[in-house]
């Protein structure tokens, strides 16, 4: 459809040609003054989080602990290290506690960090100065998980602590190529408990779970006070699967994919832990001695491989599971007995990972009494903290900070006014939403290495509200100013290979709105698209999924589309890849069809005075990604464009991502880790596979996760089918990597 300032565009064409300069695709900028995009659709949340520590950023955390005797917190990393600081709100910086040498490179010559993902001091830490650290050791082979017990130097005076690296005593160590559980904490009877996680990647091939002559999948328990004669630590008496052939007696409990992060109750002494899933379901569990949990007969409340054999005793459902539609990584918490928040006395406070909702449930011992979304963050909350006193903080691993819950005062509880808009038609965003005609305001735009979306057709638009510009921090990251609109159409052809046969399915919106501590935060929702094409409707936070037929040259088909829930939207576009995907200096140096001009889509925003500064330089000479169709370019430079369009938001340094590969295009194929690296997740089916095997495509996982439509499917979320150019392209730049 030509651009609304065709006219205008027209006119300029024939100036630029008469003078010999480049035409832009927009004349000038139209305000975009009527935006109803504001607020949210649901009722504002009961607490809210705030900075517990504003001057404090850590560095890939995953753990906070607290050692008893001290007024001290600690925070352990997945870059090896260990910091403290005094728990007082205006605490200025961190000390370093501990500093792990890395133990070895990868076959890339990279140093590879020991990874603290759990940390626990001794009761006595006191006296004893012990404290316990479960590590990843992804070098040298094989990958394993180590819990390790070091000791705190004598503290002098006026310093802080600090811990000897040679005083390591290695507790136990395990192979782990997947999960491998990371949590460690002491119960009230002394005892270290230790998760360990299925140690696989995708459904537990091993059948682990299910095991008790391995250590994986379950909640260990050990005496680390008394050791045995060929192990520093002896097995207590009343451990459930003493005795029993074949059994490892350091299993407490069992049936577990993934605990990250458990906790004990100080009040009551009941195991509490949350449940990474797999398919479709993350759980809570309170746990009991000698319970299975089912893994991987089910997956929280849902069959999963029901054929398997079964270990000792019934399969114990959990306290509570939550559909992936709302969560997709569970992090434990604990059960609030602080004073600040007394409404939540006695609940167990728990989040998810990935999409940072946070929840609390009060439970009688049989059924849940009470349960609420306490707020929904953008936050990945890697961690919960308890204070001495009882006060819970929330660590969260990309941004680094540290958090605590609030109660929302009652001023901002009130019903929003205006109401959020319910159909498309009542967002501004449209002149006519029945001929899908956008504001003029409206600035369409393209990308070089888009997402795959099914073979979808998508019309994109930036909404940017009055004279708001957009701030170019570097190629890869643009800020954008509150209440912006980013705007895509999803149309699929009805008829296959005609285009005129277009039905629009949906149209998303990112907005940009004030968030905690008065940062800002992007939030997506989905219009639904009615079967009279005239306007769409707000679909609620759940995800749905429809059948649509295509009439083919063969006759018809079936296809399926998935409506991202809200929670799903913001998996992909995380903190860590800018919230915002496709608009920046690599993906949108570009030409882009306005209508009857085809013009640089970086020269017309700067022409518009879309941007804070003008361009530093001409677009020529500033990067872009290429395009992965372009066959004028190397097939691994289209390669590894696809891969950072569809893959590096989430598989980047800190993105989220559950593998340490780097698929962003910008870095060399020898820091990927990928290329000769050794799967985390499983091997796919195919023996001696890795994440990129040179020459052989079918032993590499990143292509057969691109190629499947079963479990361990890349991406997991947003497209049900494979990219079949995607993955001849990817398959050509895998055949040709040297051996």
């Amino acid at each position: 459809m030509p651009h609304r300032l065709l006219p205008l565009s027209l006119l300029l064409l024939s100036l630029t040609g008469a003078l010999g300069a480049e035409p832009f695709g927009i004349d000038r900028r139209t305000a975009w003054t009527d935006s109803h995009v504001v607020g949210s659709p649901e009722p504002p949340s009961p607490y809210k989080i705030r900075l517990a520590f504003p001057a404090l950023v850590f560095d890939q955390p995953t753990v906070i602990a607290r050692a008893p005797g001290t007024e001290r917190l600690f925070v352990g990393s997945l870059t090896g290290r260990i910091e403290s600081f005094e728990n007082r709100r205006d605490v200025p910086s961190t000390e370093t506690f501990l500093e792990l040498e890395p133990l070895g490179k990868d076959r890339n010559g990279r140093v590879v960090p020991r990874q603290v993902v759990g940390l626990a001091f001794h009761p006595d830490f006191e006296s004893n100065r012990y404290f316990y650290a479960f590590t990843r050791l992804r070098t040298p082979d094989p990958v394993r998980s180590r819990v390790s017990r070091f000791e705190a130097l004598p503290a002098k005076a006026g310093e802080a602590p600090r811990a000897d690296p040679s005083s390591e005593l290695i507790v136990l160590e395990f192979p782990s190529i997947g999960h491998s559980g990371g949590a460690l904490d002491f119960g009230p009877d002394g005892y270290l408990y230790i998760s360990t996680g299925d140690g696989y990647g995708q459904n537990d091939p091993t059948a682990s779970g299910q095991d008790l002559s391995d250590l994986p999948g379950s909640i260990l328990r050990i005496d680390v006070d008394h050791a045995h004669p060929v192990r520093p630590y002896s097995i207590p008496a009343d451990n459930p699967f003493v005795g029993l052939a074949g059994a490892r007696p350091e299993i407490y409990a069992f049936g577990f994919r993934q605990i990250w992060r458990m906790s004990f109750d100080r009040e009551t002494g009941d195991l509490w832990a949350g449940e990474v899933g797999q398919d479709s379901w993350e759980s809570v569990y309170k746990v009991e001695r000698g319970g299975n949990y089912g893994w991987s007969i089910k997956e929280g409340p849902q069959w999963f491989r029901p054929e398997r054999a079964q270990g000792p005793g019934p399969l114990l459902p959990p306290v509570a599971s939550h559909h992936h539609a709302e969560a997709r990584s569970m992090t434990g918490g604990y059960v609030y007995r602080g004073k600040r928040l007394k409404d939540l006395y006695g609940a167990y406070v728990y989040a998810d990972w990935e999409t940072g909702k946070i929840w609390a449930l009060r439970y009688d011992g049989k059924q849940v009494e009470w349960q609420q979304e306490l707020q929904d963050t953008s936050e990945d909350i890697a961690a919960f903290g308890e204070s001495n006193d009882g006060e819970l903080y929330l660590l969260t691993h990309r941004s680094g900070l540290l958090y605590e819950l609030e109660k929302r005062p009652p001023e901002e509880l009130r019903p929003q006014s205006p109401p959020f808009p319910r159909l498309l038609s009542q967002t501004g965003l449209f002149a006519s939403t029945r001929d899908h005609q956008p504001n003029p305001a409206l600035v369409p735009y393209s990308v070089n290495a888009p997402l795959w979306s099914d073979a979808a057709h998508k019309d994109r638009f930036i909404a940017v509200p009055g004279d708001g510009r957009v701030e170019i921090v570097s190629d890869g990251k643009w800020l954008f100013p509150e209440g912006s609109v980013l705007v895509k159409t999803f149309s699929i052809e009805t008829t296959e290979g005609d285009p005129s046969s277009r039905r629009r399915l949906e149209t998303r919106l990112m907005t940009l709105q004030s968030g905690p501590e008065g940062r800002e935060q992007w939030a997506g929702y989905t219009y639904l698209w009615n079967d009279e094409q005239t306007d769409a409707e707000l679909l609620g936070k759940e995800s749905l999924t429809k059948t649509y037929a295509i009439r083919t040259a063969a006759g018809e088909r079936q296809k399926q589309w998935y409506y991202p829930s809200r929670t799903d939207c913001m998996i992909c576009h995380n903190e860590k890849a800018g919230f915002v995907l496709g608009l920046n200096t690599w993906q949108m140096n570009r030409e882009h069809d306005y209508g009857a001009v085809q013009a640089n889509q970086l020269a017309t925003l700067d022409h518009i005075g879309l941007f804070t500064k003008p361009l530093p330089k001409p677009p020529a000479q500033l990067s872009r990604l290429v395009e992965p169709s372009d066959a004028s370019q190397t097939v691994e430079a289209r390669a590894r464009a696809y891969l950072h369009g569809n893959c590096a938001h989430c598989h980047m340094m800190g993105g989220g991502g559950n593998a340490e590969i780097q698929l962003t295009s910008r870095i060399p194929v020898a820091d990927m880790v990928a290329v000769g690296a050794s799967p985390e997740h499983g091997d796919m089916g195919a023996p001696g596979s890795l994440i990129v095997k040179p020459g052989d495509p079918e032993r590499s996982t990143l292509y057969s996760r691109m190629a499947t439509r079963g479990d361990g499917r890349m991406p997991h979320i947003g497209s049900l089918e494979p990219d079949a150019e995607a993955l001849s392209l990817v398959r050509a730049w895998i055949e040709e990597l040297p051996r």
